[in-house]
């Protein structure tokens, strides 16, 4: 009888965990089969990251032995990088689990930057390692040619001193073959990134390509040394490739991850559906940190600025939209309750001071809006900006007194001068004065590639996102924004504005991954509970696929 007990309880416990584990997903048709009790198998993690492989390159060379993790993955080669993402700060990203924003980490020194014209320090975050070795009884391992990089992971078993990506590889095959207790290690090739200063971060870059190619040579002898360890078939290793970001460290690309087991199936991982910054109080701003003079219009230059916003109440005269000063030298968009206020002035540069055109526009009625400026230079003493909402012609005005309107204030978004609470999508910036027509036609366009005057386009933030600090510009030559501020990426759900396509089903299945993921992940896979005071964001997204392999 004893026997049939503990027989029994394991049964018992394992389908609590599998019905826990499913209760987001579907039910499944049923299957009747005779239970089997599974090896009771250790979790473990290898983590190689690539670094400087951009995801959209690594997709065109398709090398033989990450595509062969890949078939049994969940993937992503769009992962976003960080408001700073730099080496030094997306490392930390992916060490702590913890974004740019909180950790403040940029600098060689692997120290937080204090906050500019803050008194407070910055808060410091334990390393992912640091847990495992709290709450797991294994070893552990880092392996890179970076000293600085080593020297802050301080607390593992095994950190090697090697200077090639050869090195790395030899050492961390060394150590997977001696040490029976290692259950979490990260290796770190870093010649893929030094090959791209070398002709560029393209695969159409023979030298980066053959970087490439030698790095996954590495990742297939780093696998072959795993399936060859005496405990293998009793381990159950997670296999994650990826990389700090893709491109230059000063110039620095979405990356990728593939996170492998012999259980998932193989999958891309994508956002779903529609998130948007929600631009609330007057903390929220993004901003152009400089646009070199790219979205200043002078005093005879034709331009048009077009930005979707659902504003979710009225509120008085904040600015939320603009490159200004807050003496009238400028352009900005204010609300005013419902209405909307198109702002002109020169005043740094000899002009007249506010010229106001006001619209009524039902700003906040709870509904999302297409709002519309084009300004078109006639002579000397004729500048039209005129003002559409939904693509229909409201209203127009001569602002030639303001003369000059540059400025070296930074192209923003959010509430300046005034609270507000409002999202925002699509804001683009085109170097011409769209014709009526043409505005009314693409008021719902869903490929701004598509539009008449792409030509003209100098800034395109589609701001949806979903996660970090950057509104990335998708016009060619434009500049990224930059968030600041306690900012999120709620989920829209159907209420997506003019030219989104509405994605019914994207709850619950939308997947934003950012460098953070990789810690989170790591931790998840280990079995080490993430409590809320580790302050990691990173999302540990195979969560959400535990029916494939909690069997």
């Amino acid at each position: 009888m004893k026997q049939i007990i503990i027989r029994i309880f394991p049964l018992a416990l394992l389908m609590g965990i599998v019905v826990t584990g499913c209760k987001e997903y579907e039910n499944p048709a049923p299957v009747f089969e005779e239970f089997k009790p599974t090896i009771n198998t250790q979790r473990k993690v290898l983590i190689i990251s690539i670094d400087g492989l951009t995801g959209s390159e690594l997709k065109s060379i398709a090398p033989t032995n990450v595509e062969a993790l890949r078939k049994t993955s969940k993937y992503s080669y769009d992962v976003l990088r960080g408001q700073v993402a730099n080496d030094v700060a997306s490392w930390a990203t992916m060490i702590t689990g913890v974004s740019y924003s909180k950790h403040l980490i940029k600098e060689n020194t692997f120290q937080p930057t204090p906050r500019e014209n803050s008194h407070e320090s910055p808060a410091v975050f334990r390393n992912s390692f640091d847990y495992i070795l709290q709450y797991k009884s294994v070893k552990t391992a880092m392996v890179t040619s970076w000293p600085e990089l080593r020297n802050y992971v301080k607390v593992v078993d095994f950190a090697p001193i090697v200077n090639t990506d050869l090195a790395v590889k030899d050492s961390a095959i060394n150590i997977i073959n001696t040490s029976t207790p290692l259950g979490a290690m990260i290796v770190n090739f870093r010649e893929v990134e030094a090959a791209g200063e070398k002709g560029g971060f393209l695969a159409t870059n023979t030298v980066y390509k053959n970087a490439v190619l030698k790095a996954d040579e590495y990742v297939g002898n780093l696998v072959a040394a795993l399936k060859a360890r005496k405990n293998y078939t009793s381990e159950n290793w997670l296999v994650i490739v990826t990389t700090n970001h893709g491109g230059s460290n000063d110039d620095p690309k979405p990356g990728f991850i593939i996170a492998s087991n012999s259980s998932l199936k193989e999958q891309e991982v994508k956002k779903s559906g529609f998130n948007t910054v929600n631009f609330k109080t007057t903390a929220v701003i993004a901003a152009v940190p400089d646009d070199n003079g790219l979205y200043s219009f002078g005093d005879n230059k034709d331009f048009t600025v077009q930005m979707q916003t659902k504003f979710n109440k009225t509120s008085t005269y904040p600015q939320f939209l603009g490159k200004s000063t807050s003496n009238y030298t400028g352009w900005f968009w204010m609300q005013e309750n419902n209405q909307w206020n198109l702002e002109f002035g020169g005043v740094n540069n000899g002009g007249g001071g506010k010229q106001q055109l006001g619209i009524a526009a039902g700003l906040a009625d709870g509904s999302w809006h297409t709002l519309t400026m084009t300004v078109k230079y006639v002579n000397s003493t004729t500048r039209t900006a005129s003002a559409y909402v939904d693509g229909v012609f409201k209203n127009s005005y001569n602002v030639s007194a303001s003369k000059n309107i540059n400025t070296t204030e930074l192209l923003k978004i959010g509430a300046v001068g005034g609270d507000a609470d409002f999202y925002a999508a699509n804001l683009s910036i085109f170097n011409v004065a769209l014709d009526a027509a043409v505005v009314t036609a693409n008021v719902a366009l869903k490929d701004i590639t598509q539009h008449p005057n792409y030509a003209n386009l100098i800034g395109f933030w589609p701001i949806d996102e979903g996660g970090e600090g950057v509104l990335s510009n998708k016009a060619v030559g434009g500049y990224d924004m930059y968030l600041s501020g306690p900012f999120s990426w709620p989920s829209i759900g159907t209420s997506v504005p003019a030219g989104t396509t509405v994605d019914a089903n994207a709850t619950g299945k939308s997947i934003i991954l950012t460098p953070a993921a990789v810690s989170a992940t790591m931790l998840y896979w280990m079995n080490v509970k993430i409590l809320p005071e580790f302050g990691i964001d990173g999302n540990p997204f195979l969560s959400q696929f535990e029916i494939e392999f909690l069997k």
